[in-house]
């Protein structure tokens, strides 16, 4: 009876053929690649490997180095060319059971055990290889891919060309963007644990893969346009909030086209700063929220002027923190009470106490609108 490495030599063409047919059958990858692909390069790799079985079966050893730098290249350009992990592993599994239940009949049970053990021992060498290859080779084209999407925002948020960046990293270009910027509240120290959890708020708020520059305490989002993309920005601030746990505040301004993302940015930017410097409470701003705040920050002497407003509060912390606090709350007594803790009474003294200093009438609309100009006037000074 002719050993079993004898008959892979001789059954070659009906082994290959059997496992690759079964391969296309059992295998969603390989079910739907082409029928001359699967005939020419497919069987070709199949061939070749029953071949190697049978030599090493005959040696009685499993591959040597030069073997397995063989299968692991062919593996990693494999992977590079887009067979998945698992359809891969999945093919070497299929191919061995095909194989085996062919040469199983008819062989004593020492000659089927010494194939057996055999099987199990050259699959045990190869798919650690094969594995490892394909891991590689991914991070190598998620690493490519990374740097490419980087560059990609990079040259839309500097107005720079970006289509060629965009073939490359297989991203289609939005019609426009809103740009997003994002702060964090202080709090996790883990750099990559918060940019991750970030980024897979923003990409299950899309649905798809987001362009960003993220930091630890935040960065800046492009996000496709559509016609509700403002509208669900506070549930995803939400989201991003309980997934950090850290209170979010975003900054946002729409660009119509990718070429004014630019400007888009200069104004989410400007936005954030004035959110920044008047201390406002965690929330999604634009530039229609801060207008007048905005204006008080162009040049000019009534801004002075208005700042100078408090300056009779300069020497009583205590006032000047109460006037902010009030101003803050848009006017509620029952909330500035509450946050600077005193009574309703005490706030009504310190009230006529900032009117008196500062010469503004609290009890006209007219003074009230002043003193709100000069609190964010001193705050931006």
């Amino acid at each position: 009876m002719s050993r079993i490495e004898d008959q892979m030599t001789a059954r070659l063409a009906e082994i290959t053929r059997a496992a690759v047919d079964r391969c296309a059958t059992e295998i969603p990858f390989y079910r739907a690649l082409p029928r001359d692909l699967l005939d020419g390069e497919v069987h070709r790799a199949f061939t070749e490997t029953t071949r190697l079985i049978a030599r090493t079966l005959k040696d009685e050893r499993v591959p040597d180095p030069v073997e397995l730098t063989e299968i692991i290249d062919w593996s990693a350009r494999r992977a590079a060319d887009g067979l998945p992990l698992d359809a891969a592993i999945a093919a070497y599994l299929v191919a061995t059971m095909t194989e085996f239940e062919l040469l199983s009949e008819g062989i004593d049970a020492l000659e089927l055990r010494r194939y057996a053990v055999h099987s199990l021992r050259y699959l045990a060498s190869v798919l650690p290889a094969v594995a490892l290859a394909h891991l590689h080779e991914q991070q190598q084209i998620e690493g490519q891919r990374r740097d490419l999407r980087r560059d990609l925002v990079a040259a839309l948020l500097a107005g720079e060309p970006a289509a060629e960046l965009a073939e490359q990293s297989g991203v289609t270009l939005a019609p426009g963007y809103l740009v997003v910027l994002l702060r964090l509240a202080p709090g996790e120290s883990d750099t990559r644990r918060t940019i991750r959890r970030v980024q897979s708020a923003l990409d299950a708020h899309q649905q798809a893969d987001v362009l960003t520059a993220l930091t630890a305490d935040g960065g800046t989002v492009l996000l496709p346009w559509a016609p509700d993309a403002l509208e669900r920005l506070p549930a995803l601030l939400g989201r991003i909030g309980a997934a950090t746990a850290r209170p979010v505040t975003a900054a946002v301004a729409a660009a119509d086209t990718p070429a004014a993302v630019p400007d888009a940015l200069g104004e989410a930017a400007e936005v954030a700063d004035l959110v920044h410097r008047l201390q406002l409470p965690p929330a999604l701003y634009r530039l229609d929220d801060v207008l007048l705040e905005y204006q008080l920050t162009r040049p000019g002497r009534a801004l002075t002027r208005l700042a100078a407003k408090l300056d009779a509060l300069a020497r009583n912390p205590v006032l000047l923190e109460t006037a902010r606090t009030f101003v803050r709350h848009g006017h509620n007594r029952s909330r500035t009470s509450t946050e600077l803790r005193i009574h309703r009474n005490t706030l009504d003294y310190r009230l006529g106490k900032i009117a008196k200093l500062t010469g503004l009438d609290l009890a006209d609309p007219g003074g009230m609108r002043l003193l709100d100009a000069a609190v964010t006037a001193h705050a931006l000074l």
